[in-house]
């Protein structure tokens, strides 16, 4: 037999190719092709399913498993599904490992047995966290381990029905020539999780890494084989935490978990509206407010505009917590429609609370916000603006109106500029009612509307 030859992978996308390269031909990025050895047959995975079956005659789906943190069973989908396989990943330092450990430690207290694999601390690190944040419980295990056959034994011999796995990353297989991180390490890894979650009906919880761009680290081919992708995000000198689903088999993307770090571990936001509320005695100018929907959860977020004079040929257009491609459309339509002139000023946009907002139904708070800072007018006390705005001028109707309403109106909001095309049931409301058609209109009913050209 001849010698085997090696080929090489992408980190990032799983690209091989036969020689190494500098860039990824696939992915573009420089610098991601490792050597890896040629990968062994894998073993079979054994599913429950060994054959052909009616669907008709099988059962519906399994109970769920409440985790015990109504923060972390909301972006789960209500609880996390026996057999699933959830990948858990966010930046270095943000709560990943105390999240999964105050997890464990309610699952434990909710009657289940739970084993976490730890590859990266020692027995004694872990302990002494859970010590501080009142997290010892006799159900709750730790096996520190990073070979795989090793923790597929202890697996089996405990018979968890949850498995906390931190992380990913370190789990090495020893049939695998490469070293622990590689792309076929990790895809045998997933691999055999999936088999020992789907054989044994645990709910496996694997911890990974990220890149500096933000996103999880190895392989897309990870992301496709778990049933279940979180993100733990959250700023470094910030103490809130936004936990937020981009895969989910068993229940929606569209929900968010908001803790906030404390010295005693991970603490829920109860009222997360007035969380990301701030109150002041006097209204100052720049700020408005909306309210945004996070999948079921209506949330009142406060938006802060800087408009200053600009000494650059091109303006900036700087925002924090939204696109900032929807905030150039924003100030395109303002001068355009809005007749306010900003081409010769630097317009800075943020949300306050350290929130990302994707929902359009912010733009009409964004550009009240931008021309209150540019009139250097306060916009009236208690008013909540909702609305899309359209390059035409236009403001459009939202989805859930009277939900958002109702959210604003229990937090004491007595004014409401929305579009005059919604049809929200208001009369249930004490709130005054704005119905404007576009944008002109709106500033113009707040008061901030003088034509600058």
């Amino acid at each position: 037999m001849g010698a085997e030859r090696a080929f090489y992978v992408c980190t990032e996308c799983g690209e091989s190719s036969a020689q190494w390269l500098g860039r990824c031909p696939a992915c573009g990025n420089f610098g991601t092709m490792s050597r890896e050895s040629r990968e062994p047959p894998g073993r079979r995975t054994t599913l429950a399913v060994s054959r052909p079956l009616r669907m008709v005659e099988l059962g519906g789906e399994a109970p769920r498993l409440q985790v015990g943190i109504p923060e972390l069973d909301r972006v789960l989908g209500g609880g996390v599904v026996p057999g699933s396989l959830v990948l858990l990943g966010g930046e270095p330092g943000i709560g990943k490992s105390t999240l999964l450990l105050q997890a464990a430690y309610a699952l434990s207290e909710g009657g289940a047995k739970v084993l976490m694999v730890s590859g990266e601390e020692s027995a004694a690190q872990i302990a002494s966290r859970a010590r501080r944040i009142g997290c010892l419980h006799p159900d709750l295990y730790l096996l520190c381990e990073t070979d795989l056959e090793r923790v597929e034994e202890a697996a089996r011999e405990l018979e968890p029905r949850v498995m906390i796995v931190d992380s990913l990353q370190t789990v090495r297989c020893p049939e695998m020539d490469s070293a622990p991180g590689g792309v076929n390490q990790m895809r045998e890894c997933v691999l055999r999780f999936q088999g020992l979650a789907k054989d044994s009906g645990s709910a496996v919880f694997l911890v990974g890494h990220v890149t500096k761009e933000g996103l999880l680290a190895g392989p897309r081919l990870v992301e496709h084989m778990v049933d279940c992708v979180l993100y733990f995000e959250g700023e470094r000198f910030d103490s809130l935490r936004v936990l937020r689903a981009v895969k989910n088999r068993f229940g929606s993307v569209s929900e968010v978990g908001i803790f906030e770090m404390t010295d005693g571990g991970l603490r829920e936001v109860e009222d997360t509206s007035r969380h990301f509320l701030d109150r002041r005695p006097q209204p100052v100018s720049g700020t408005a407010t909306a309210v945004v929907m996070e999948g079921r959860r209506p949330l009142v977020v406060e938006v802060q505009a800087l408009v200053v004079p600009s000494r650059l040929p091109a303006p900036k257009r700087v925002s924090t917590g939204i696109d900032h491609r929807r905030l150039a459309i924003d100030v395109a339509v303002l001068e355009r429609k809005g007749r306010i002139k900003l081409d010769d000023r630097d317009v800075y946009v943020g949300i306050s609370g350290g929130l990302h907002i994707l929902e359009p139904a912010l733009d009409l708070a964004v550009c009240a916000a931008v021309a209150s800072s540019r009139r250097d007018r306060a916009l009236p006390p208690g008013t909540v603006l909702v609305g899309e705005v359209s390059l035409t001028g236009e403001v459009r109707p939202v989805s859930r109106m009277e939900e958002r309403l109702r959210e604003a109106s229990r937090l004491g909001f007595s004014t409401a500029v929305l579009s005059a095309r919604s049809r929200a049931r208001t009369s249930r409301l004490d709130m005054d009612i704005l119905e404007v058609d576009d944008v002109k209109g709106a500033l113009a009913r707040l008061g901030i509307y003088a034509a600058d050209r």
